[in-house]
């Protein structure tokens, strides 16, 4: 008897089923996305108050308005709907307006105004670029810049709200101000490219 129930006992460990020694697929995926989605390390002199992120993308949207400056009399040239000239021409000045209140609320800060390079705005501004190089002059190229234009519009437009907003945390008001005149016109401008979209042009390129 006793050695029926030692085999027994013997081929039941025989037949149980083996561990795995390697980790399941999912907890390998999950450890593999905790270490890409660790934390960054902060650079030097990083931002440490909300003070100091706002100041910071003021010298970004600054370096953007003066580059945006030397852009736009190019989109200009290359457009061929008078509408669309007209419009350009009219954000030329507005660009320049926002570049002095920008000014403005580094005085208003106690800061120099200072520029410092804005990768999107860059980004954008070479899109554009690109645009005019590869459409022919005409309703196409009108389009084209057009959607150029726009883009650099949503981003102000983002850029200017959120800023906006900051200055109201801290308690920044003629800051704010400024921030908001530029942002209302910013939408205007974006409602007017569309308005000269909608008129035709768009529908004109379509051959």
């Amino acid at each position: 008897m006793e050695t029926k129930t030692a085999t027994k006992k013997t081929a039941a460990k025989k037949t149980a089923p083996a561990k795995s020694s390697s980790k399941s697929p999912a907890k390998a995926t999950a450890k593999t996305a905790a270490k890409t989605s660790a934390k960054t390390p902060a650079k030097k002199n990083a931002a440490k108050e909300l003070k100091d992120l706002f100041e910071d993308s003021l010298k970004d949207i600054y370096w953007a308005e003066k580059a945006l400056v030397k852009a736009l009399p190019t989109m200009m040239k290359n457009a061929t709907d008078q509408k669309l000239k007209d419009a350009i021409q009219n954000h030329i000045a507005e660009t320049e307006t926002h570049v002095q209140r920008l000014e403005e609320c580094f005085k208003a800060l106690g800061k120099k105004a200072q520029a410092k390079k804005c990768d999107a705005m860059q980004g954008l501004l070479d899109e554009g670029k690109s645009i005019i190089e590869e459409t022919e002059p005409g309703t196409v190229r009108d389009a084209g810049i057009i959607a150029a234009a726009q883009k650099v519009e949503h981003y102000e437009i983002a850029t200017y709200g959120t800023l906006a907003a900051f200055a109201k945390v801290l308690k920044e008001k003629d800051c704010m101000k400024h921030l908001l005149n530029t942002l209302n016109e910013e939408k205007k401008c974006d409602e007017l490219l569309t308005e000269v979209a909608d008129t035709n042009l768009n529908s004109k390129a379509v051959k």
